[in-house]
């Protein structure tokens, strides 16, 4: 039998939690779904059940902050449902999911897609090499399991993540023998104007600097302005090459972890036709929003990362905005009482977004990652090189779409997440035109995995 809820929420990180607790505290009925076996999102994954004297110090006190969240959310009375894959969602306000089971119907009078962000994919020579791995994994495999990488550690790319997953894992225990920094001296320039008004979210700049102090107490290497860095080895990673300095240099490692930034997930805002816009500074489509989070489809708001990447502060405060709008527009709240609750967030989310442009000017993607060279794996699904992808431009295809006729790029179990960003550019580049006037994949439903008998077990 398909429900029938006021609220549908997708996505237990910070965005999420938050969104539920709010509407549940106006009298509607909220059910969040979630894939993960334990709330917290990536940002507050395991928060629950983290051991914080062990653990808590290692992660810092932006992480414990979590814990608020989620017993705020524990007292709301929401419905939550782990461990669930969310497989479509349609403009009506239905979605349909599975457990594993079968699958089944929910009808939201709205629903707010809080699912977060997506790490960038970084495809570069001997990425597929067992030891190489996404900077976020890590941090994942810590908070989760409280494991490091074991030997030698290199850690590469810019961006805010990466000093401190370095933090973390040095704390934990792990090798770190190199942080290999890839932002560039014309990134800083570019950077220096918005400088001034990133000073009214001061505190983000001081942890910043706490973070690369921290590093450098601590005797790490830290390489600035590399370039070409790729892995070697034979059958797995045993050295990391690089360029610095003009010189060609190598270190030997067991891990190399990968960071350049993370990108709003898109696939739910994508597969039910939410109009989206390019961000050219991240390189990235984002949902176009109003204040509310408010989508381009009537039943459909987006809350928290997924909306564009400004931190778990600004996604926590979101989700109280998107679900006051959500009690406003069913009824439960006149306009003048959600502006009341809404203005002291929205001063603070404006107040805390001034430093992003800092940011994403300061930590752009490098072109060595747009533009992978021929015989780099770009579509890890498939196996599809960048190189093939260029001849099959040169043959005709003209954008993302087209190549899944010629290479299934794009058509397997990630549906897209890890190559549709650099499937764009390899393109663009190779048509000679802008990475905005090529475009995405079409998602289509099920996004996510989904087997036909959990389908045959769908209830009417």
């Amino acid at each position: 039998m398909s429900e029938s809820v006021d609220l549908a929420i997708i996505g237990a990180g910070p965005a999420g939690l938050s969104a539920a607790a709010q509407a549940a505290s106006h009298g509607l009925s909220v059910v969040l779904f979630d894939e993960q076996p334990a709330l917290g999102g990536q940002i507050y994954r395991n928060i629950e059940t983290v051991d914080r004297a062990q653990l808590g110090e290692v992660l810092g006190e932006d992480y414990v902050k979590g814990a608020t969240i989620a017993e705020a959310f524990r007292k709301s009375g929401a419905e939550y449902r782990p461990d669930v894959t969310v497989w479509r969602v349609d403009a009506d306000g239905s979605l349909a999911w599975t457990d594993g089971a079968a699958a089944q119907i929910t009808n939201a009078q709205r629903i707010i897609a809080a699912t977060g962000a997506l790490e960038r994919a970084v495809p570069i020579s001997g990425w597929t090499l067992p030891g190489v791995m996404a900077a976020g994994a890590a941090q994942i495999l810590l908070k989760t399991a409280g494991m490091v990488p074991d030997g030698p550690t290199v850690v590469a790319g810019n961006g805010p993540l990466l000093y401190l997953v370095a933090n973390q894992l040095f704390s934990a225990g792990s090798e770190i023998v190199a942080i290999l920094e890839t932002t560039r001296f014309r990134d800083y320039i570019a950077a220096a104007p918005y400088a001034f008004q990133a000073l009214k979210a001061n505190e983000y700049l001081s942890k910043g600097s706490r973070m690369m102090r921290d590093l450098k107490q601590k005797g790490l290497r830290v390489q600035s302005a590399t370039s070409d860095i790729h892995a070697a080895g034979n059958g797995k990673l045993e050295r990391v090459c690089f360029t610095a300095n003009n010189e060609d240099q190598e270190i030997e490692a067991s891990t190399l972890l990968l960071h350049q930034g993370v990108v709003p997930n898109v696939q739910i805002t994508r597969q039910v036709g939410a109009a989206h816009e390019w961000y050219e500074p991240q390189r990235y489509w984002r949902p176009v929003t109003d204040e509310w989070g408010a989508t381009s489809v009537e039943t459909l708001a987006v809350a928290g990362d997924g909306a564009g990447i400004f931190g778990a502060e600004v996604a926590a405060a979101a989700g109280r905005l998107t679900a006051l709008d959500a009690a406003f527009r069913l009824g439960k709240i006149d306009e003048l009482e959600r502006d009341f609750q809404a203005g002291p967030l929205i001063r603070e989310r404006d107040r805390l977004t001034a430093v992003r442009p800092l940011l994403d000017h300061l930590f752009r993607p490098t072109e060595d990652i747009l533009q992978p060279a021929d015989d780099t794996i770009v579509c890890r699904c498939e196996e599809v090189s960048a190189g093939a992808i260029r001849a099959c431009v040169a043959e005709g295809a003209t954008g993302p779409n087209q190549l899944k006729s010629y290479t299934r790029c794009g058509m397997g179990p990630c549906q897209g997440r890890m190559c549709g960003l650099t499937v764009a550019e390899v393109i663009a580049y190779a048509r000679e035109k802008s990475t905005e006037e090529i475009g995405y994949f079409r998602l289509r439903p099920p996004i996510k995995p989904v087997t036909l008998g959990e389908i045959a077990a769908m209830k009417d």
